[in-house]
């Protein structure tokens, strides 16, 4: 780069972060808008939407790690005042003065101030098939203004992935078994619409059986995450992702799906050198059993192993040295009451070593929360089903999230959603 390209480069960089003087009167031209996340915020969750549309307009932002509850700070421009206001999410003027005096507080404290360069591009995984229960994620992002695409298989297969930068994945089932809904829901149209238009889909593919093709879709979000992908996922697709993965070369379809028996021996032929997350997992042979492993601590779906729901701590990270776990965890409580999902939550004996724990249950055998690099990207776990609703059942109607707009469970997942705007520094524990 010859040096007045390099230096002009520079100025541009720097320009947001030069304080000129204050005009006597009337309000700096660099002045913001500080977006507070403690308790003063009217709408935490459309917060975020408020703060993703400004990046979107091409406005620099900055996320104030564990500074009032991990608050940004955002241009404040007309469209962005005006934003602000329609969405009822609280900001403050402030100017370069008090800019100054906040990163002083940062500077002093366990906290830090993250630029956030653009806007990323969202995909969540879902099937065309309106399914009888909600995605947080998806109300979470509608109900922030948070601008998304839907893909499923056929846009895996065929490499459409690489068109974006975040991916989300919730209730799908990736070991091919749907769900072992066939226990009680054998006869419901939902079900019999979801295994056919997954054996249409295997067909087109030229997969012999469903477990065949989410194998192979399986290995196409691993390939994502690793060619520098941000995945997300929450319930079942935590655990049966990492399923499909280690059992690439073997056959974990159930009995009552397609007549043929699970191998007994599955369980040891597992390859867990494949996954993100998990190792040394058994794998539930049983049909008559709607769980999938021993990776979930809380088998919601067996009575006799079930667990009942306490509350989970996030976990404090030093936002100068670990910037990435701190941006996951910012929310306005510490202490989030737990929920409920087909996979609640993951045995802590069955994590890999090297997994960053965001948050646990104190004193209690499985963690809620977990995070980890893999390739050139990076992948995140939450257990649960849906923040607001702990006992969530199939065909309860969808959270209202205008009831909810200060959840502290649906803030990590927002969390989540910003987190590949930020420019990234190297995680050092």
């Amino acid at each position: 780069m010859k040096r007045r390209d390099f230096l002009a480069a520079a100025c541009a960089l720097a320009l947001p972060y030069l304080r000129l003087p204050r005009s006597a009167g009337r309000r700096s031209v660099l002045s913001q808008l500080l977006v507070p996340m403690d308790d003063s915020q009217a709408n935490h969750l459309k917060a975020y939407g408020v703060t993703y549309r400004a990046l979107k307009r091409g406005g620099r932002a900055e996320w104030l790690l564990n500074y009032r509850g991990g608050s940004f700070l955002i241009p404040a421009d007309a469209a962005t005042e005006r934003d602000a206001a329609l969405s009822g999410v609280t900001v403050e003027p402030v100017d370069d003065a008090q800019v100054v005096e906040i990163r002083g507080v940062i500077e002093a404290n366990n906290m830090d101030a993250l630029p956030l360069e653009k806007a990323p591009k969202v995909a969540v995984y879902v099937p065309p098939n309106a399914a009888p229960w909600d995605d947080a994620v998806t109300m979470a992002l509608e109900y922030a203004g948070i601008e998304y695409a839907k893909v499923w298989d056929p846009e895996v297969l065929t490499g459409r992935l690489a068109d974006y930068e975040w991916l989300h994945l919730h209730h799908e089932d990736f070991t091919g078994q749907f769900s072992k809904f066939y226990l009680t829901y054998s006869g419901a149209f939902w079900l019999q619409e979801m295994v056919e238009r997954n054996f249409q889909m295997a067909r087109r593919f030229g997969f012999a059986t469903v477990p065949d093709l989410k194998k192979a879709v399986a290995r196409g979000i691993r390939r994502f995450v690793e060619e520098g992908g941000f995945l997300f996922a929450m319930c079942t697709a935590t655990e049966t992702l990492e399923i499909a993965l280690a059992a690439e070369e073997v056959d974990v379809a159930a009995q009552y799906a397609d007549g043929t028996p699970m191998d007994p021996d599955a369980s040891s032929k597992l390859d867990w050198g494949r996954t993100f997350a998990f190792e040394r997992v058994r794998l539930e042979l049983s049909p008559a059993i709607a769980s999938f492993s021993d990776i979930d601590g809380h088998q919601v779906n067996n009575p006799p192993r079930r667990q009942p729901l306490g509350a989970f701590t996030l976990f404090n990270f030093s936002a100068k040295i670990d910037p990435v776990p701190t941006m996951l965890v910012q929310c306005h409580r510490q202490v989030i009451p737990d929920f409920y999902g087909l996979t609640t939550s993951f045995n802590r004996d069955r994590l890999k070593p090297g997994v960053t724990v965001l948050a646990d249950e104190p004193g209690a055998p499985w963690v809620k929360y977990i995070h980890g690099d893999y390739g050139k990207g990076t992948w995140t776990f939450l257990g649960g089903h849906d923040p607001e609703d702990p006992q969530h059942q199939i065909g309860d109607p969808p959270t209202d999230l205008s009831l909810h707009p200060n959840s502290p469970g649906y803030r990590l997942i927002l969390n989540n959603v910003l987190f590949p705007a930020a420019k990234k520094r190297e995680l050092k524990t």
